[in-house]
């Protein structure tokens, strides 16, 4: 990575978490945080950044997780409206499941953020933050590029595909900005897909679950590679699929590693990047979009103009959401030492 680039980054984050507003009113200050599951690493930290920041702001938290259980997480935000949230903040685990909630909190003057995953289908969704989750897709579409050196190379080199989950809305922008990267090649031959599966219906990964994505890509590895043929590149919408993939390949392939990709740096695959066994992993520095939420938070109980940079991309089905994107950054074994170490996201004993 540009160091020009990183220090911006690094910057920016840093500015962001110190540049929280005082809010108005001391007796407004219950903020709801509903997180979809602890089975994620990420949702660990997303959940102790914002817990972190928020208190540090001076409000009062109720940080729930749900267990990726749909009717747990309705359950917990209404526990939240009742217990007299000011604001939600809410990772969903499926973003259409959560209407009726929505609605009480509209009914009770309680704005909502999406947080990194956008409630879909009702008008009761004051804010997204999130990062660029399209330009997730071309970061990981472009390192592919680049890796095989496809402008130059002859090919053909096999592709397979493991994307996201179908309920949640980012899987869709992760997946479309890496296949709009890569489509022209896949036209022109260069990339080929044995398997034949390219759809996003037929690569989607439900639960983002490791095992799900690990079974699937051991009955491509046994359906199409098992004798000999090489895989060149397996794309992975993120960190989770990338290590099921990875589990695969370790028991049931013996032709050349190919070039996989991740997103979230998450302590497993960041190891196995280092080991070799992963490419890269996009990074989505969660201490700055915790920031920018808290600021936004700020903002809301303040009466003051909610920062967004983006009023235009994510519809709902319902509204266009006013959004703020954070810019992902990709992390490999070339840069992850200055981008995860020294920023101080992990300790290098994390990483050993």
């Amino acid at each position: 990575m540009n160091k020009k680039i990183l220090g911006v980054m690094l910057s920016a984050a840093l500015a962001a978490s110190m540049c929280v507003p005082a809010f108005a009113d001391d007796a407004a200050k219950k903020v709801g945080v509903s997180m979809p599951t602890k089975d994620l690493q990420r949702w660990n930290q997303d959940g102790a950044n914002m817990e972190e920041q928020l208190k540090a702001a001076g409000f009062e938290v109720e940080l729930q997780y749900a267990s990726n259980e749909v009717d747990q997480q309705q359950k917990q935000i209404e526990t939240m409206i009742n217990n007299g949230a000011s604001v939600l903040i809410i990772a969903a685990i499926e973003g259409s499941s959560l209407g009726t909630q929505l609605q009480m909190a509209k009914d009770n003057d309680i704005p909502v953020i999406a947080y990194d995953r956008l409630l879909m289908d009702s008008d009761a969704v004051s804010y997204y933050a999130t990062f660029d989750n399209y330009m997730v897709g071309t970061v990981q579409g472009n390192y592919i590029v680049d890796a095989l050196d496809l402008e130059n190379a002859e090919g053909p080199f096999n592709l397979e595909v493991t994307a996201g989950d179908p309920g949640d809305n980012n899987a869709r922008y992760f997946y479309q900005g890496a296949i709009d990267v890569l489509q022209p090649y896949i036209d022109a031959g260069k990339l080929v897909i044995p398997s034949g599966q390219l759809e996003f219906t037929d690569v989607a990964t439900p639960t983002w679950g490791t095992d799900v994505a690990q079974k699937r890509a051991e009955d491509i590895l046994s359906s199409f590679y098992a004798d000999g043929t090489n895989i060149d590149v397996w794309l992975c919408s993120n960190d989770s699929t990338a290590l099921g993939v990875e589990n695969a390949l370790a028991a049931n392939y013996n032709g050349n590693y190919p070039v996989i990709t991740g997103q979230d740096c998450d302590i497993e695959n960041t190891k196995n990047m280092i080991a070799g066994k992963q490419s890269m992993s996009v990074f989505k520095d969660t201490r700055t979009l915790a920031a920018q939420v808290v600021k936004m938070v700020g903002q809301i109980l303040n009466g003051e103009e909610v920062d967004v940079n983006d009023t235009e991309t994510y519809n709902n089905n319902v509204i266009t959401v006013p959004s703020y994107l954070c810019e992902p950054v990709f992390a490999d074994v070339n840069n992850y030492e200055e981008l995860l170490v020294e920023s101080g996201y992990y300790t290098a004993d994390q990483l050993a």
